[in-house]
């Protein structure tokens, strides 16, 4: 999302040069450079784009307008998921896309308000997009048959990752021919229109489906056997924090996340502040990243597909083991801007092998309360957010240098590979006790005979 940018000062921008002796070089001056009564060279203002109104925001006050958007995440990723599973997924997702069109739309009225207002903003914005990764869970579980769901989560992620992709070029593009409120205008629009396709396509279920064909419907609801009920009920949560699959699965999702933020919000100032390479306008390469992961994820998830329909669930641990490996040796080959950028393309693109391991092993534990699994999963993965920026500050305070980042890719290193050895050892591919949901029976009440005599 383009945010507004801070305003230089209207004054001209006046550059003196007293040395009179370097006048003579500049021979190839433009023709509104002027000279004043002491032949000081006056360079004029430069030109700024008008995009649009520009608001004085410092550094302080754009980091708490971009943080406010995980404050508000963080809050509803645990309720989500029990919600999706009571209520059902339809219009808890629905309403968000609809609801955060409509406060992406306000933002240019929130920004000529006051500052907070905006702040405010991206408050709500997380608020609504905290709901929907749980709630999705909760349309996989439901809809998608059990040899398939690492396929729908790679769909999702690679989604989530070519909708990074695309959308900064394509703000920029708006904001550079329309204007900057265009940047949020457009946006608005589209989440209001897959808002309405998601009302129209999707229910909550297939027998609630209106277009759905008994063929497909039977097919999708014989798939899970007796693994989903029917049957609404509150999620056992003392055993689900004390289950050691659901543990393991815990620890594999928060290094994962965990690496991910690292690579998105550190890797480029490492490579700009200590290897000394300037990546900021190489607009394709920065993406492609990004690019390796999205399609390295589709790659896993058709390959964890054919590893779980052969009950292999341990093996697809082992591409969690290769971004720790990566890790380890970026500090010592990290010297040439080719070996470094493709080491965290590759370090990402292995992060894609998420689509066969956390991000779907929810819907193999217990598919009944996946949702509300993932909730508390993403809740505490989402920390990594804040933590990740704040051990990189740690370790760099005094120096800035490779010999301090050595310690901050190790330690990255290290969570990857010991939640991968957790898993191999407590991880697990099979539906848990604590899924099973007791079917409710209805007694019907047998009126006694009336035997009596009437007279």
């Amino acid at each position: 999302m383009i945010q507004p940018i801070t305003a230089p000062s209207n004054n001209s921008i006046v550059a003196l040069l007293n040395d009179t002796a370097s006048l003579s070089s500049m021979a190839n001056t433009t023709a509104n450079e002027t000279f004043d009564g002491e032949d000081h060279l006056i360079v004029p203002a430069p030109v700024i784009p008008d995009y649009g109104p520009r608001y004085d925001w410092n550094q302080n006050m754009q980091s708490h307008i971009l943080g406010a958007y995980f404050y508000g995440y963080l809050i509803t990723s645990l309720p989500a998921g029990p919600l999706a599973e009571r209520y059902g997924p339809q219009r808890l997702i629905g309403y968000s896309f609809l609801l955060c069109a409509i406060v992406t739309a306000l933002f240019p009225l929130f920004a000529a308000i006051d500052v907070w207002t905006v702040i405010a903003g991206r408050f709500l914005i997380g608020l609504l997009s905290g709901c929907v990764y749980p709630t999705l869970h909760n349309v996989i579980s439901r809809w998608i048959p059990p040899n398939e769901k690492s396929k729908a989560v790679a769909c999702i992620a690679g989604g989530s990752t070519f909708g990074t992709v695309i959308t900064w070029p394509f703000a920029g593009l708006l904001t550079e021919h329309f204007g900057w409120v265009y940047a949020f205008y457009v946006p608005a629009l589209l989440s209001a229109l897959i808002g309405g396709i998601w009302f129209w396509l999707i229910a909550d279920s297939p027998s609630e489906h209106k277009t759905i064909t008994k063929e497909e419907r039977d097919l999708i609801e014989a798939s899970f056997g007796n693994t989903v009920s029917k049957t609404k009920a509150k999620p056992p949560l003392l055993s689900v924090v004390t289950s050691l699959p659901f543990i393991a699965l815990v620890l594999s999702h928060y290094s994962s996340f965990w690496g991910l933020n690292f690579f998105v919000t550190q890797a480029p100032k490492f490579i700009n502040e200590v290897l000394g390479f300037n990546l900021t306008n190489a607009g394709f390469l920065s993406s492609l990243p990004y690019l390796a992961r999205m399609f390295s994820g589709f790659i896993f998830g058709y390959i964890g597909d054919w590893l779980r329909r052969r009950e292999l669930m341990a093996v697809t641990t082992l591409p969690h083991f290769l971004p720790g490996a990566f890790l380890i040796a970026l500090p010592f080959i990290a010297q040439d801007p080719i070996v470094t950028v493709s080491c965290i393309v590759a370090c990402l693109g292995f992060n894609g092998a998420s689509t066969i391991t956390n991000l779907v092993n929810a819907q193999d534990l217990a598919p009944n309360f996946a949702a509300t699994l993932y909730g508390m999963m993403n809740f505490l993965a989402t920390t990594a957010g804040f933590l990740a920026p704040m051990t990189v500050a740690f370790f760099t305070k005094e120096k800035n240098t490779m010999e301090e980042w050595k310690y901050v890719f190790l330690l990255t290193a290290g969570f990857y590979i010991v939640s991968g050895v957790f898993f191999v050892i407590f991880g697990s591919g099979k539906v848990q006790k604590w899924n099973e949901i007791k079917e409710r029976t209805t007694v019907e009440t047998v009126e006694p005979e009336d035997r009596s005599v009437k007279l």
